[in-house]
């Protein structure tokens, strides 16, 4: 798809070829996730209108939600002035962005020179991720 190619060739990719890419919840500002982006997932991730992240454990691509079911749908994709990272604006299926069953990876706050837990879980990860 040269459109597709397009945009994702004026992205500036570190030397692994990804870019880092902020999850943010469409409606109210909050940020979920951070994961990586390659140009191939960020043209997947417009053409399919859901968020098509990098995985950089597994080496390969990773939908969000292929194994737990929440999803990122794709509102909206920004990039910042240096054109080194992205901004996805998602609607999160489920409520759960992150992988302990948390609304949002960033769920940890330093009070003190100590961090603390603010984020419930929602529903335990072993109940997300069953190994049948």
């Amino acid at each position: 798809m040269s459109k597709g190619k397009a945009f994702s060739a004026q992205l500036r990719f570190n030397e692994q070829g990804l870019i880092p890419a902020i999850a943010q919840d469409w409606k109210t500002g909050e940020v979920l996730m951070l994961a990586w982006m390659n140009s191939e997932s960020v043209e997947l991730s417009v053409q399919e209108g859901r968020a098509v992240y990098w995985s950089r454990s597994r080496a390969a691509l990773w939908r969000k939600g292929e194994e737990s079911g929440h999803v990122q749908h794709l509102k909206e994709m920004r990039m910042d002035c240096d054109a080194d990272a992205l901004l996805i604006m998602v609607e999160q299926v489920g409520g759960i962005a992150c992988h302990t069953g948390r609304r949002s990876c960033f769920y940890q706050k330093l009070d003190n020179g100590n961090w603390e837990v603010t984020g419930p879980v929602i529903k335990p990860a072993d109940e997300i991720y069953r190994k049948d």
